[in-house]
């Protein structure tokens, strides 16, 4: 605990991490949080993971008081990084108690009139935050703190328009911190328009390389299915993510798997809000080891202990690649990423090869039984990850 006591951070904060069992900052948290604290804008390269909520969250707490309104605007992509930005700050805060409230889609808007009226920090997506701004249900005007969180992702998801009119409606004279994995054109124009002189804070990634083994199977398409329930019921796993590109995809997935005796949960945003959130707190709480899920689950979320990653589909996108893999391998432990190859993925794995200076295995495929197939979809829809109904009627894979 010395390590935080020299960052500045005040004693009910420094009780709060000490309860956490956080022992030694990480190097993001050692590089930014002093600079924070001074009331600095800052430009931090973080993946998940990093420790990037309290080098943020830490510095919130101590510069806001209770009952002056919100003092801190948080901007996430995405519903379920919200809420579990919202439940580390009010983790953090347990000594100086703040009004911590998300908002986002999904639930019934006027449920979150009163918590914004109380509130002194707001943990949103941007979508549902300009929705409130237009209803004048949210009051900014006394915003010290803005957080763009997962900025590049928020960018890529088409909210630049809604993250500039959020912008525009803070006071002008106020600190601004992103955090993002990587920089884009779009990023550098938000960079330079509003944020004012920042501290530019480069990390070293959190995946430990030497601890992440990449592999790949080329299967022919009707066996790729039957490979995964083989890996799953033989390797010897803690936590895994298998990773599909589409919802139609995950729910395949997630479906057979069950029907095949394999207890997987599935998250994708076709889900209730309350759902996802259900299906997070299982993962969390290590009451579900499998989650089967898209690209919203990829970025943003803190699910430490995860030794395995399949990619039943390669993604479209080299960048969310590295952040799938990057889900394990961290903080000093092992992972293994696991890449099922049929004919549609060639042309995505050829891609990601080349944009990465990875070293990814070619494994033999072992003799497998062929798997039963309860929920199926016609190939073609399939292939092309196309939602249609499902059928229920057997047949073998």
């Amino acid at each position: 605990m010395k390590k935080f006591k020299e960052l500045g951070l005040i004693e009910p904060i420094l009780k709060a991490i000490e309860e956490e069992k956080f022992e030694e900052p990480t190097e993001v948290q050692e590089k930014s949080i002093p600079k924070i604290l001074d009331g600095k804008d800052i430009l931090a390269g973080s993946a998940t993971g990093s420790g990037k909520t309290l080098a943020f969250g830490a510095g919130i707490i101590q510069n806001s008081v209770k009952g002056e309104g919100i003092q801190a605007i948080i901007l996430t992509p995405t519903r379920e990084l919200a809420e579990q930005i919202k439940m580390a700050l009010k983790k953090f805060s347990k000594y100086k108690p703040l009004e911590i409230t998300a908002v986002y889609g999904g639930v019934p808007i006027d449920r979150q009139f009163r918590r914004l009226k109380e509130a002194d920090v707001v943990v949103g997506t941007p979508g549902r935050v300009l929705d409130h701004m237009q209803r004048n249900t949210i009051n900014l005007t006394n915003v010290k703190t803005l957080v763009l969180d997962e900025a590049d992702r928020m960018l890529d998801m088409g909210f630049i328009d809604d993250v500039e009119k959020i912008i525009r409606n803070t006071p002008r004279k106020r600190q601004t911190l992103l955090f993002s994995a990587t920089i884009s054109g779009m990023l550098e124009h938000i960079i330079k328009r509003y944020l004012v002189d920042p501290i530019k804070v480069d990390v070293e990634s959190y995946v430990d390389p030497s601890k992440l083994k990449q592999v790949y199977y080329d299967v022919p398409d009707n066996l790729k299915f039957s490979l995964l329930v083989h890996l799953l019921k033989k390797e010897d796993s803690g936590l895994v993510m298998v990773f599909c590109n589409t919802r139609s995809a995950t729910d395949f997935v997630v479906n057979n798997l069950q029907g095949n005796g394999i207890d997987a949960e599935a998250i994708h945003g076709g889900f209730a809000q309350a759902k996802r959130n259900k299906v997070m707190e299982k993962f969390h709480g290590e009451k579900a080891l499998i989650l089967v899920c898209t690209d919203v689950a990829a970025r943003g979320l803190d699910i430490p202990n995860v030794s395995h990653v399949y990619n039943f589909d390669l993604p479209d996108d080299n960048k969310d690649y590295i952040h799938r893999v990057g889900r394990t391998a961290r903080a000093g432990e092992e992972g293994i990423a696991v890449n099922i190859l049929g004919s549609r993925d060639h042309d995505a794995f050829g891609r990601i090869l080349q944009h990465h200076e990875i070293t990814v295995d070619k494994v033999h495929t072992p003799k497998i039984e062929r798997a039963n197939i309860t929920w199926r979809q016609p190939p073609k829809q399939f292939r092309k990850g196309i939602r249609s109904k499902w059928t229920t009627k057997k047949r073998k894979h």
